[in-house]
C-alpha cells in the first residue's frame, strides 16, 4: 500500500417517509402500516435502518407499544 487511505463507498441516506408524505400518519389503531417498522421477531426496527427521523421514530415507537398494550400487534413472534 501507497499509505493513502483507502475510503468507503458512500451510501445514500434514506429518507423520512413520514416527513416525505405528509397524510401517511402514525395511527396505532392500523396495525398494518406499522407492521413495516417492525422486524419478523417483533422488534421495533431502528431508525438507522427503517430511515425515519428522531420525531417519527418516537411517535412510532409509542404507537407501536399502544398496538401491543390492546392487543393489535404482537410483543414476540408466534413460534
Amino acid at each position: 500500500m501507497n499509505g493513502k487511505k483507502q475510503r468507503k463507498p458512500s451510501r445514500r441516506r434514506r429518507v423520512c417517509k413520514f416527513c416525505a408524505d405528509k397524510e401517511f400518519v402514525i395511527d396505532y389503531k392500523d396495525p398494518q402500516s406499522i407492521r413495516y417498522f417492525m422486524s419478523d421477531r417483533g422488534k421495533i426496527v431502528p431508525r438507522r435502518i427503517s430511515g425515519t427521523c428522531a420525531k417519527h421514530q418516537r411517535q412510532l415507537c409509542q404507537a407501536i407499544k399502544r398496538a401491543r398494550n390492546i392487543a393489535l400487534m404482537p410483543f414476540t413472534s408466534p413460534k
